[in-house]
């Protein structure tokens, strides 16, 4: 699935690894569009199951979108995407 939209010129693609998969992505990119982009929108698990975190304001207010990235707790809505970052669930 790949919901970028098309004729936007980006740079070239990087490689991340997410949860031990790799996935590419585009840096600069908020992880969290990157993500979504690539079909990935369950970013954890809250309180309750069946409501799971993910992005929700995408820009920084209600920290829904937390994620480890190389060890670190960030909002992934702010994070840009840099090659070789590792990421996990928080």
């Amino acid at each position: 699935m790949n919901l970028r939209i098309r004729n936007v010129a980006r740079s070239a693609p990087v490689s991340i690894m997410v949860e031990g998969v790799p996935m590419m992505a585009h840096p600069g990119e908020s992880l969290a569009a990157a993500l979504i982009a690539a079909g990935h929108w369950r970013f954890g698990e809250g309180e309750d199951p069946a409501r799971p975190r993910t992005a929700f304001c995408l820009m920084g207010v209600c920290q829904q979108c937390l994620l480890r990235v190389d060890g670190r707790l960030v909002q992934a809505c702010l994070t840009p995407i840099v090659a070789g970052q590792e990421v996990s669930a928080a």
